[in-house]
């Protein structure tokens, strides 16, 4: 016995259907990257607001490390300075 089987697809649709799929993928990867990206620069600026008023009220040495490390300013001079303009 032979079996005999039709495939007659439309080409058009399936190599539709394939970018179709793979323009959502991309534009979800784009956005999911751009949502992380904001939250992330978000984040850091909140963060460095509470570290610049706290290092205000409470002058600890772990406070400006912690500061330094996300401004990457070196001397506590310099840190006040920033501090002062950054958070008024």
């Amino acid at each position: 016995m032979k079996f005999e089987f039709k495939t007659d697809k439309n080409r058009f649709s399936d190599k539709f259907t394939f970018s179709l799929a793979i323009s959502i993928i991309t534009f979800f990867a784009v956005l999911f990257t751009n949502i992380s990206y904001n939250l992330n620069k978000l984040t850091s600026y909140y963060e460095i607001n509470y570290l610049c008023r706290l290092v205000l009220v409470d002058k600890s040495q772990s406070n400006f490390k912690k500061l330094s490390k996300l401004t990457k300013q070196l001397k506590k001079q310099k840190i006040w300075d920033f501090c002062r303009e950054y958070s008024f």
